[in-house]
């Protein structure tokens, strides 16, 4: 299964899932699907400003986690 969808996570936020107190990213996906995953997944996406943009993410037939891809960055401040 493969979901689009848009996040924005300022640079302080991001700070909760690397310090530990928070670890799950939750967001709504183009097709209306509410998607969880590991904050972890979204590390290599971070700037000095947090992470923002238009991401792809694909889950295995048991919902298992694939990959991700950023599609379009969004760089201005969040």
């Amino acid at each position: 299964m493969i979901e689009r969808f848009s996040v924005r996570i300022s640079a302080e936020e991001m700070q909760r899932y690397y310090a530990g107190t928070a670890r799950v990213v939750v967001v709504r996906a183009e097709s209306g699907r509410r998607l969880q995953f590991s904050a972890e997944h979204l590390r290599r996406f971070v700037s000095t400003s947090g992470v923002a943009g238009w991401f792809e993410i694909e889950y295995d037939e048991t919902g298992k986690f694939q990959r991700i891809e950023c599609l379009k960055r969004l760089d201005q401040p969040v």
